[in-house]
C-alpha cells in the first residue's frame, strides 16, 4: 500500500477506537479470525466518513455469541439465519458475519447460505472488487486479493469472479451496481454491463423489498440520474420501473412535444439542484415525484388536427400509475400517497397564468398541497425545462409571485390549518339539530366559504349558515 492508503487504514482503525482492536484480540486468543470488511474499508480509502462497522470471521454464529458474551453491552440475533450477529459496545454498533457464500436457485426468492473457512472464500463471493478488501484484526494487515484498490483509484466496478457468477449468486447485485455508480460516481466495467443486461430478468426472483431498498439508496444519492440512465440503458428498468423506458416517446416530425424521458431526467436533475440551493436534505418523495411526474403521458398522448399533440389528464393517470408502481415495490403508504399527490398536483400552477389568481385560488392551492407545499414549490420550478430564456424567466417570476402571496396569506390566516369559522358543535347549536349528514354538508359549505372569502368571523359565518340552511329547506 502507498503511504496515503496506509494512513487511511490507520485512520479507520483509529476512528473505531479500541472496540475492534479489543474484539480482534479476543477472537485471536480463542483461535478465531476476525477482519473489517467491505464498505468501511472502501470508504476509508475514499476518504469518506465510516458509519457502519462490518466484520467477518471464521467463527460460526454460536461461537460468536460465546466470544462476545459478557463483553458486549448489547447483542441481537435478528440476522443469525444469514450468519450475522449484531452488538453494541461503548456506543459503537458492530455486525459480525461468519465467512459465507450466498446463492439463489433458479426460481428461489431466498438465498442459500453456506459458511466458508477462509477470508479469501468470503471475499471472492462479494459483489464488487472495491467491496472485497479487508483489514485483519487485531494487527491491521490489509487484504486485497482481487485488485480492489486499483479499481477504487480508477473508479471502476468489477466483480471478483465473473459477473455472470456474481449476479447468479445474488441478482440484486445488478441493482447494487447502478446504485454504486450513482452514489460513488463509479463506472461499470464492460463485462459487468453486458452481464447486467443479459441477466436483468433474474431480478424477478428478488423480493420487492430488497429491490426497493436499492432504489431508495440510488434515488437519494448525489447523482440519481446516473443510476436511472444505467437502469434504462441496460434493460434493468424493464423489471423494476417499466414505465420509465415507455416514456421514450417517438418525437413526431413536427417536434410538437419533448422527449418525455429526457424531460423527466432533467426535472430530476433540477429538483436535486433546487434541494441544494434551498438547504434541503436529499428528499426521496420529491425525487420520485420529479422522476414520475409525467409517467401518465404515454397513455394519454393524442394527435389532434393540425398535428397538435395533447396529453389531457396525464397528471390524473400518472398519479394512479405512480401509486400502483410504488405500492408494488412495497414503499410505505406515506411515500406512495405523497408521491402520487405531487404527481396529481404538478400542473396546478400552470392555471396561474400571468398572476390573475384570486386569494381564494391561492388558498385552495396551498390547502390542497397541505404538508407537501414546499415540495410542490420545488417540483413545479424544476418542471420548467424550456430553452426559451424569456419564457423560463416569466414562469420563474410567476412562481415567485405565487410563493410570495402564499407567504403573505400564511402570515394572516395559517393556510396550513384552514378551518371554517364555526366548528361542528357550533353548527349544531345554530341549526338546532343533532349529529348527522346535514352537519357534514354544512361544514363543507362553511369551508368553501372560508376558502373563498378568508376569515369571516363567527357572526358573519353564522348568518351565512342560516341563509344556506333556509335555501336547503
Amino acid at each position: 500500500m502507498v503511504g496515503e492508503q496506509r494512513a487511511a487504514v490507520t485512520a479507520l482503525l483509529g476512528s473505531i477506537g479500541e472496540v475492534v482492536t479489543e474484539l480482534g484480540a479476543r477472537f485471536e486468543a480463542a483461535g478465531q479470525e476476525l477482519a473489517i470488511v467491505g464498505g468501511p474499508v472502501r470508504d476509508a480509502l475514499l476518504g469518506r466518513e465510516v458509519h457502519d462497522i462490518d466484520l467477518t470471521t471464521d467463527a460460526v454464529p454460536q461461537r460468536i455469541l460465546e466470544l462476545v458474551d459478557g463483553w458486549a453491552d448489547a447483542v441481537w440475533t435478528i440476522g443469525i439465519e444469514f450468519g450475522t450477529i449484531g452488538l453494541r459496545k461503548d456506543g459503537h454498533q458492530v455486525e459480525i458475519t461468519t465467512y459465507r457464500s450466498e446463492s439463489y436457485q433458479l426460481k428461489s426468492r431466498k438465498p442459500e447460505v453456506r459458511y466458508g473457512d477462509s477470508l479469501y472464500e468470503d471475499l471472492v463471493r462479494r459483489d464488487f472488487t472495491v467491496n472485497a478488501m479487508a483489514v485483519r484484526l487485531p494487527g491491521g494487515e490489509f487484504v486485497d486479493p482481487f485488485g480492489g484498490r486499483t479499481d477504487l483509484a480508477d473508479r471502476r466496478l468489477r466483480t471478483p469472479g465473473t459477473p455472470e457468477d456474481s449476479f447468479s449468486d445474488d441478482p440484486l447485485r445488478i441493482m447494487r451496481g447502478v446504485r454504486f455508480a450513482a452514489q460513488l460516481g463509479f463506472s461499470l466495467d464492460g463485462a459487468v454491463k453486458s452481464a447486467a443486461t443479459g441477466m436483468a430478468d433474474r431480478l424477478a426472483i428478488v423480493s420487492a423489498e430488497r429491490v426497493r431498498d436499492e432504489l431508495v439508496k440510488l434515488m437519494v444519492s448525489p447523482s440519481p440520474r446516473v443510476g436511472i440512465e444505467l437502469m434504462t440503458d441496460l434493460g434493468i428498468a424493464d423489471h423494476v420501473l417499466p414505465e420509465l423506458p415507455k416514456m421514450k416517446l417517438t418525437i413526431d416530425e413536427h417536434h410538437r412535444h419533448k422527449d418525455v424521458y429526457e424531460h423527466s431526467l432533467t426535472v430530476l436533475d433540477q429538483a436535486v439542484d433546487l434541494e441544494r440551493q434551498r438547504g434541503m436534505a436529499p428528499d426521496l418523495v420529491l425525487r420520485l415525484a420529479a422522476l414520475l411526474h409525467d409517467i401518465g403521458k404515454p397513455k394519454t398522448r393524442a394527435f389532434e388536427d393540425g398535428g397538435r399533440v395533447t396529453f389531457h389528464h396525464h397528471e390524473v393517470v400518472g398519479a394512479s400509475m405512480s401509486k400502483s408502481r410504488l405500492a408494488a415495490l412495497r414503499f410505505s403508504k406515506d411515500v406512495v400517497n405523497d408521491v402520487s399527490k405531487l404527481v396529481a398536483l404538478h400542473l396546478r400552477f400552470h392555471g396561474y397564468g400571468k398572476g390573475e389568481w384570486t386569494d381564494s385560488a391561492v388558498r385552495r392551492y396551498a390547502r390542497d398541497a397541505g404538508e407537501l407545499l414546499q415540495r410542490l414549490h420545488v417540483l413545479t420550478r424544476a418542471d420548467c425545462t424550456t430553452r426559451n430564456r424569456r419564457k423560463a424567466a416569466a414562469l420563474a417570476r410567476s412562481y415567485d409571485d405565487i410563493e410570495r402571496r402564499i407567504a403573505e396569506l400564511e402570515e394572516q390566516e395559517e393556510l396550513g390549518r384552514i378551518r371554517p369559522d364555526l366548528d361542528g358543535n357550533e353548527i349544531q347549536q345554530i341549526l338546532d339539530v343533532g349529529p348527522g349528514p346535514v352537519i357534514g354538508r354544512a361544514y363543507k359549505f362553511l369551508l368553501e366559504l372560508r376558502l373563498e372569502n378568508g376569515p369571516m368571523g363567527k357572526d358573519a359565518a353564522a348568518d351565512e349558515l342560516r341563509r344556506w340552511a333556509a335555501e336547503q329547506g
